[in-house]
């Protein structure tokens, strides 16, 4: 008689790994701790002087104001997070500024042309980097540096002493700048667009997901065969595209262009990813978080003077946050590496 073998036992799969409250992790990133101290800065400030964000001057500058400086901040949290940095960004939205300033002075063409003219100049602008840091392997801080120099060499010998009044602005773009849709400024709605889809692109896709590969080990991603020199373009094109969407917007709110436009917010570009939690040594950081160390900034000078704190201090608190960030990217770094070694000798 012939017997029958017992069935085996349904396979049973090891237990799943809790997974992380995600209120945890959401209270471990470095956004929600610049979050916190923005949101505090803000409630001291506004309960010295209501008027600060309880007014209808205080509420709409509070978007307003860093609306320009948040769409330089995002493409430069770009181009970080692969270990670059682009120092240009100022003298390009100053040259694409005046360069959309003189096509609607003397050419007449829609608004909607010239902004597409306007994103497309500083896309090209920023490609001359990435193709030089990508293909002639310069450091990214020596070629921005002298690419600030040369564009913004050109934009002077192009205007001169000339200046473009709000006169000869299309009144269209003009009150684009100056309006408001549900209380909101429609130039931050335009930020908060531009900060959307750079987030969700950074999150979701290939390309985004490299960047991050090639800034936390260039050498490795190389040899793992991602795209570097692609990529690099990639970063270095959206950063320059950016901040030539950024003159068209500087060109809204302001109107007036002068041959000092963008001396200098290249800076406040950094600073802002930087104090953000885009890490300067490139590989870690959010486009979110740049955003809002763009806010933190642009409140920081429109607070302290409320708070009585001198201009110079106000400078020294800048520069404090952007020195405390970097080191306290570098103890977080050197912690991970630890922690990375432990594991492996436990294993």
């Amino acid at each position: 008689m012939t017997t029958l073998a017992p069935e085996p036992a349904p396979a049973t799969k090891p237990p799943a790994a809790r997974p992380q409250s995600r209120l945890a992790s959401l209270l471990k990133a470095r956004e929600t701790g610049i979050l916190l101290a923005l949101v505090a800065f803000l409630a001291v400030t506004t309960a010295i002087n209501p008027r600060f964000v309880f007014s209808t001057d205080g509420f709409r500058d509070l978007f307003l104001t860093p609306s320009i400086l948040v769409v330089l901040a995002v493409g430069q949290a770009m181009v970080i997070i692969t270990r670059n940095v682009d120092l240009s960004v100022g003298s390009i939205l100053g040259l694409t500024a005046y360069l959309a300033g003189r096509l609607f002075l003397d050419t007449g063409l829609p608004i909607l042309v010239v902004v597409l003219l306007a994103v497309l100049a500083g896309a090209v602008l920023g490609l001359v980097n990435g193709m030089l840091v990508a293909f002639a392997r310069v450091p990214a801080l020596v070629i921005t540096l002298g690419t600030l120099y040369v564009y913004r060499g050109i934009y002077l010998q192009w205007a001169g002493s000339d200046r473009i009044n709000a006169s000869d602005i299309p009144d269209g773009l003009l009150s684009f700048g100056t309006s408001s849709l549900l209380g909101i400024p429609q130039l931050a709605i335009v930020s908060f667009v531009v900060l959307a889809v750079a987030a969700y692109w950074m999150r979701t896709s290939r390309g985004g997901r490299e960047l991050y590969a090639i800034g936390s080990d260039p050498a490795a991603a190389t040899l793992y065969g991602l795209k570097d020199k692609q990529r690099i373009l990639t970063a270095f094109a959206a950063s320059g595209a950016l901040a030539g969407l950024a003159g068209i917007l500087y060109v809204a709110r302001y109107g007036t262009i002068s041959s000092g436009v963008g001396f200098g917010i290249e800076l406040e570009a950094v600073g802002a990813a930087v104090i953000g939690g885009v890490a300067i040594f490139g590989g870690s950081g959010t486009v979110v978080g740049a955003a809002i160390g763009a806010y933190l900034l642009t409140s920081i000078d429109r607070g302290l003077p409320i708070l009585g704190i001198p201009d110079f201090w106000q400078r020294a608190v800048v520069g404090l946050l952007i020195l405390g960030a970097i080191v306290l990217d570098k103890v977080l770094a050197e912690r991970q590496h630890k922690k990375l070694l432990a594991e492996r000798h436990r294993s």
